[in-house]
């Protein structure tokens, strides 16, 4: 694959960005992509590795030799049917995926690995932009009804899948415009909500149907929409986020992270958001509770607002900046491994080791601070606070960014009464269907909290264990079966 030697006469380069000082005065993406032969050259670094274990690295099971390799000899048009053959929504990953890919890049055992994320990303839009991309409607229908509740990328996967099988397809979300949370949880600065309007375009072009502001399991009947289709995929993702009982926590000014990333998403697509109900950190003092990319998010937006300062917190230690026997390859390091994001970059104070005690009020039930202290780990396994370590940290606004526990227990799935899991997850029987016959569940509904690459995964194939209940079989491709061994 690529170029003999490749990775020895071109060096990697990655996707840059605009200027901080540029890029923070509004909520437009920043990225600007490598020219089309600079990508050919990272194309041309991929190996003949033998063994790609790039490709089982990634949850979708993507053919990164197959699509480097044809970017390298200028195949855009080819490396683009290779893409999609397992990916529905490149431009999605290529944005927000961490690339676990490229973590598992052979290359990556002697040097810096193929930067792939990049050349995905460039594939799917050059896609676009050369109009290669264009509604494609199944040939035929099978008469079969489907209703996909949540428009997430899980929910969006399985509706394209199960409409490319010919079944009819509705999408029901419960927010007034599509795309859950790529639309409402991701800033506009990492993704662009033309983006997600351009793919839904498509999807509805070739006969998806999708209905908004249609809470399924409140004000819509769950039982009413199982009664009239054939089958039901929930897709409702992990919506419970985690909490933080400390004293203090009804002081005015601690939310949420999803709740300021909602609603500034709104604020940038037009909406007018209630003088009451504003969430602001223009010049005021921000701490963020969280150490993930929530979390990251919650700083990138503080700091267009014009907050004053902006500190952002972990509980547990800080991370090396290297592999480690734990982090070896090729796995993906994840949060055990040092890494630093664009917003991180832009301006804020990180602390490690950090334990919130208490947040702090006035008179008026205002927060004014945060009551902290140091912690010892032990093995990684436990902690124990440091003696004298306490202190305080001024805040005007604090946002909860410690991630999702599980999927909400009632609504849909209480009417339904499907099975939770021990961890709040919706049951299924080790495959994708619920305790009741028809009914599926696919997603962070299904597996907690997890990557926008496996919400994609999930939802391809749990369209195939549907299509199998609808058909009795089903064409739809698997995780084993790609695109690209047809054009070996």
């Amino acid at each position: 694959m690529g170029k003999i030697n490749g990775f020895k006469e071109f060096n990697r380069k990655t996707q840059q960005y605009q200027p901080v000082e540029q890029r923070i005065k509004n909520y437009s993406e920043f990225v600007i992509q490598l020219a089309e032969g600079e990508l050919q050259n990272q194309g041309a670094r991929c190996l003949e590795c033998g063994t790609p274990f790039c490709q089982p690295n990634c949850p979708l099971n993507n053919v990164p030799p197959d699509f480097n390799d044809l970017v390298f000899r200028g195949k855009w048009r080819e490396a683009l049917k290779v893409l999609l053959s397992t990916n529905n929504f490149p431009e999605f990953t290529g944005r927000l995926c961490p690339a676990l890919c490229e973590a598992g890049c052979v290359l990556g055992l002697i040097d810096k690995p193929v930067t792939i994320k990049n050349i995905e990303l460039s594939i799917i839009e050059r896609g676009f932009r050369e109009g290669w991309i264009k509604p494609e409607p199944p040939a035929h229908r099978t008469g079969k009804k489907v209703a996909v509740v949540g428009s997430g990328p899980s929910g969006l996967a399985v509706a394209a899948q199960l409409n490319k099988a010919g079944h009819e397809v509705t999408v029901f979300e419960r927010a007034d415009r599509i795309g859950g949370l790529l639309r409402y949880g991701i800033p506009d600065f990492k993704l662009d909500k033309g983006v997600i309007d351009r793919r839904v375009a498509v999807m509805a072009g070739e006969g998806v149907k999708f209905v908004t502001s249609a809470d399924v399991g409140n004000t819509v009947s769950a039982k009413k929409i199982k009664s009239e289709f054939d089958a039901v995929v929930l897709a409702a993702g992990a919506t419970i986020p985690r909490d933080l009982p400390i004293p203090g926590r009804d002081a005015k000014g601690v939310h949420f992270a999803v709740e300021f990333l909602r609603q500034n998403n709104m604020r940038v697509a037009g909406d007018v958001i209630p003088k009451r109900e504003e969430i602001l950190a223009t010049g005021k003092h921000v701490l963020v509770i969280g150490g993930g990319d929530t979390g990251s998010d919650c700083v990138g937006t503080s700091i267009r607002q014009g907050a004053a300062s902006v500190t952002q917190i972990e509980l547990l230690d800080k991370p090396p900046a290297w592999r480690t026997e734990e982090t070896k390859w090729p796995t993906f390091p994840g949060p055990k491994m040092l890494s630093t994001s664009t917003s991180q970059e832009e301006g804020c104070t990180r602390e490690w080791s950090v334990l919130s005690k208490e947040f702090l009020k006035d008179d008026k039930g205002n927060l004014t601070g945060v009551r902290r202290v140091q912690l010892k780990w032990i093995n990684n396994a436990k902690f124990e606070e440091v003696p004298g370590s306490e202190a305080v940290y001024k805040a005007d606004l604090a946002f909860l960014a410690m991630g999702f526990l599980h999927t909400n227990p009632k609504g849909v799935v209480g009417e339904l009464g499907l099975q939770i899991d021990a961890r709040g997850n919706v049951q299924t029987d080790g495959g994708y269907q619920t305790n009741v016959p028809g009914v599926f569940a696919a997603g962070d509904a299904r597996r907690g909290q997890s990557l926008i690459v496996w919400a994609i995964s999930e939802g391809r194939e749990c369209a195939r264990a549907v299509d199998v209940y609808l058909s009795g079989s089903t064409r739809l491709e698997s995780k084993n079966q790609t695109l690209s061994d047809s054009l070996r």
